[in-house]
């Protein structure tokens, strides 16, 4: 069992040019992308969250249960649900203002056991930044952790919802001895401001940083590996790097990789052969609009 935990929102997504286009309603969220992503490939999956009763809080978990996530660790709550207003760029890159105040996801609170068989715990995006659920998160992470679960880490920057940059920066920094495997991309990196090889040295076995079409770059204590993106004509790039993460845990628990010591051993063709899965399916993401990670036979081959 692999556990994500974190927000479960709506994307408002624009149909057409102006800040006057008609809006579009998404599942989303970068926990909840990369859940449903997990279940698609196969991955035996748990949704950790805290979701609203209302239309859109139902909305999200049938599709969660559609796709064979276990949502048994959903706590419920008759606050809102998260809204996201998604703007796409002419390139399909996403950029996002949220409505966060009072809403269910909030309002999360750390269980006291993880469901049985959990084999790793991925946490990552706003639920790390919005109190008094960050707090929650940030317990069960190092509960898990002290416990010898893999643990993985995007912190998925969403700059306008962080009111002290250096603050979170300090708290991004304390949570590294508790992560097995770190994963962000080349812009969060640099509004992070640290290295691969610092985040290394404070606690993860491996940092992998994307670098949207250009591919997938993975470090380790043993040495640096890289791949190429895959050459796709992008719709957008909403859910790619959830996709990535789901690709990676579903990549990793296959070779029986989820230990440090296993990303440890892993190699450059064990690297390659990940990183290169990890980008054909975020590649197929972006080639259709919204958050819609690939099926496990969409990869075959």
């Amino acid at each position: 069992m692999i556990v994500v935990a974190g927000e479960a929102l709506i994307d408002l997504v624009p149909q057409g040019p102006g800040a006057l286009a008609a809006l579009q309603p998404a599942l989303g969220g970068g926990p909840y992308n990369t859940a449903v992503a997990l279940g698609r490939l196969g991955s035996p999956a748990a949704f950790c969250s805290r979701v609203s009763y209302d239309a859109f809080g139902e909305a999200l978990l049938d599709r969660l249960r559609a796709t064979g996530v276990d949502v048994a660790s959903v706590q419920r709550g008759a606050e809102p649900t998260t809204l996201a207003v998604a703007t796409v760029g002419a390139d399909g890159s996403a950029a996002y203002s949220f409505y966060v105040d009072g809403t269910a996801d909030r309002l999360f609170t750390a269980p006291a056991v993880l469901p049985p068989g959990t084999r790793a715990v991925s946490f990552g995006t706003c639920s790390l930044v919005l109190e008094p659920g960050a707090s929650a998160y940030e317990e069960l992470m190092r509960a898990a952790a002290e416990q010898g679960v893999f643990t993985a880490l995007d912190p998925n920057i969403r700059a306008g919802l962080i009111p002290d940059a250096d603050a979170y920066r300090t708290r991004f920094k304390s949570w590294l001895p508790s992560v097995s495997l770190l994963k962000l991309s080349e812009e969060d990196a640099r509004w992070l401001g640290g290295t691969p090889q610092e985040w290394l040295a404070a606690g993860p076995a491996a940092v992998v940083i994307t670098r949207g079409g250009d591919g997938l770059t993975a470090f380790t204590v043993g040495g640096e590996y890289s791949v190429p993106g895959e050459r796709v004509e992008v719709v957008d790039t909403i859910g790619a790097g959830d996709t990535v993460n789901a690709a990676l845990l579903h990549g990793l628990a296959a070779r029986d990789g989820l230990s440090a010591q296993a990303l440890a051993a892993l190699g450059p063709e064990g690297w390659t052969g990940l990183l290169g899965f990890a980008a054909r399916a975020a590649a197929v993401t972006c080639s259709r609009a919204g958050a819609e990670p690939p099926y496990a036979h969409e990869l075959e081959g």
